[in-house]
């Protein structure tokens, strides 16, 4: 079924069912106007969240009094909000919290163009529009303050996805070989149990360990040891799709539950092998795994514990030459990844705490928030670059988990000095692959002599460079200082009598700092060019469109 098949059915039904605008469902002929859609979002999320639906629905193209469909006009990506700011962007940044609000376009019957703007219900708390909580009453837009119970009721709404009962599904939907999996973790997480463990039923053990509750099948249960075909009774997509890119073809392959099971044959389908790192000075080379196994399994069931299920979305798992690729639905649940790098940050909740207990329990996750830390602390271990989390929006989370050496003197340096912190580490992480830093990290690491350079052209230190081999990346990025610059350049119109600006900058483009860009160079090169004029040393003309430099006759 294609998109437009799809979405004209759901359209149809909505119509067919509701027969008119509610809580949950608005129509519009066409766009209005930014503040009024902001505080739609926001009403239509509060009522999805008291009408017990997972998302809202907004049409354009619909006209909202007879709800036929009359196409529209609107295109998100072609209008402006206050400031000439995109409208999209102007709407995520001032709904709070973040919602992965979507906005979806398809072709009605007669290829009447329909835009579709799905919106997920609030959970926990209200949605906002400037700090503001709106609700529909009747066909009007109001602020949701007036009504104190409906406001308590969103405030307590948080339902657990992962812990609701699957009414139909029993203990012999259960996976045997998942169960006895389960029960290995469980030991290892409380080695006191051990012993007692081998007495307990199946039935004693998925309560022990929170895989049931009160004997009754979750969805969590299902997630982690249910049987491959009962997959259905889920109502949800619960698969992870692998794919491989090698060679210029891509393959893969698709997994779905027990996802206790299918975590770690995911990861056997990954290639691994060890490679050599050679220390500066030495013959014995450092030997590394291209992925730690902890690293691929961590990644791997921090998406089954984080994903925001209701997004009805699969987990994708992409490896490439250089890294492997982690996606899951749904942003950061409890602060950004930054904040748990360091170890330092305890979650305060989980998006799916039923799910999370169990997978503590049978020992795949962490509930301490050290997962991420861990991920960064074995990369630094094996010497390889830090993990990134680029690509990660409030609607999913992207772990990229390099697997090669970037830069084999940064390797080096991570070998030869013990003594950097995580921080200093993660920080000289970014200088290596080009990024800029804060201006505060920057001063800090100048205090500790472990970087030179200008800002914002900042390069790793004389010191460290000389004792990881660094000494000809340290030249080029430092360049020639100004006046052996201007000694060269003399020495050129000496010789040659007159040289154009082009000639110029060629003679000198490769010999100032290469961490400027073209812009800087010339201007840097143009600063050279002044000054000696200024101090009557050269001069310029101007023949046709060509500037040339001589001597002046004194030199």
């Amino acid at each position: 079924m294609d998109i437009n098949t799809k979405y004209t059915d759901l359209l149809r039904k909505q119509i067919e069912e509701v027969k008119k605008e509610n809580h949950w469902l608005e129509f519009k002929s066409n766009y209005q106007e930014a503040d009024k859609l902001g505080r739609y979002i926001s009403a239509l999320a509060n009522g999805a969240c008291l009408d017990h639906e997972d998302f809202a629905y907004l049409y354009f193209g619909v006209d909202d009094e007879t709800l036929k469909v009359k196409g529209t006009t609107f295109d998100v990506s072609k209008l402006k909000a206050k400031g000439n700011q995109s409208l999209e962007l102007y709407l995520r940044q001032y709904v709070t919290p973040c919602i992965p609000f979507e906005f979806e376009e398809f072709l009605y019957e007669d290829n009447k163009r329909v835009v579709r703007l799905r919106i997920p219900a609030a959970a926990g708390e209200p949605v906002s529009f400037f700090g503001k909580p709106y609700i529909r009453v009747d066909s009007h837009t109001t602020e949701l303050t007036r009504y104190t119970d409906w406001m308590r009721e969103i405030y307590m709404s948080h339902t657990d996805w992962s812990a609701q009962i699957v009414e139909d599904a029993t203990i012999d939907d259960l996976d045997q070989e998942a169960i006895a999996m389960a029960k290995k973790g469980y030991a290892e997480r409380y080695p006191q149990f051990a012993d007692e463990l081998k007495n307990w039923s199946d039935k004693v053990f998925l309560d022990k360990a929170c895989l049931t509750l009160d004997g009754r099948i979750t969805r969590a249960t299902l997630l982690l040891v249910g049987k491959r075909e009962k997959a259905y009774k889920l109502n949800h997509i619960s698969e992870i799709v692998w794919k491989c890119h090698q060679d210029g073809e891509t393959f893969g392959d698709t997994y779905t539950i027990p996802f206790i099971l299918s975590t770690s044959a995911v990861m056997n389908r990954i290639r691994n092998y060890r490679f050599k790192i050679y220390p500066h000075d030495s013959l014995i080379p450092a030997e590394v795994w291209k992925y730690d196994t902890r690293s691929i399994l961590e990644g791997l069931h921090n998406c089954v514990a984080h994903q925001n299920y209701a997004q009805n979305e699969r987990i994708i798992v992409t490896e490439d030459m250089d890294k492997l690729t982690f996606e899951n639905a749904g942003g950061f649940y409890d602060g950004d990844y930054d904040q748990y790098v360091y170890g330092t940050k305890t979650p305060r909740h989980y998006r799916n705490p039923a799910l999370m207990r169990a997978m503590v329990n049978v020992k795949m996750i962490d509930s301490q928030g050290y997962g991420i830390h861990n991920l960064f602390v074995r990369q630094r271990e094996r010497f390889l670059p830090m993990p990134e989390y680029n690509g990660s929006t409030e609607s999913k989370v992207v772990l990229q988990l390099p697997g090669i050496v970037i830069d084999t003197n940064y390797s080096l340096m991570l070998m030869s000095n013990n003594e950097l912190t995580l921080t200093e580490v993660v920080l000289l992480d970014c200088l290596q692959k080009g990024k800029r830093i804060r201006n505060e990290a920057i001063d800090m690491l100048r205090k500790k002599k472990l970087v030179e350079g200008r800002k914002p052209n900042v390069y790793v230190a004389k010191t460290i460079a000389q004792s990881t081999n660094k000494k000809v990346e340290y030249s080029k990025h430092k360049g020639l200082n100004d006046k052996s610059c201007e000694a060269l350049l003399l020495e050129a119109l000496k010789e040659h009598k007159v040289l154009t600006r082009t000639e110029i900058d060629k003679l000198l483009w490769n010999i100032v700092s290469d961490q400027l860009s073209d812009t800087q160079k010339k201007t840097k090169i143009s600063y050279f060019l002044t000054k000696l004029r200024k101090n009557n040393i050269v001069q310029n003309r101007i023949e046709g469109k060509v500037s040339e430099w001589l001597l002046l006759d004194k030199i």
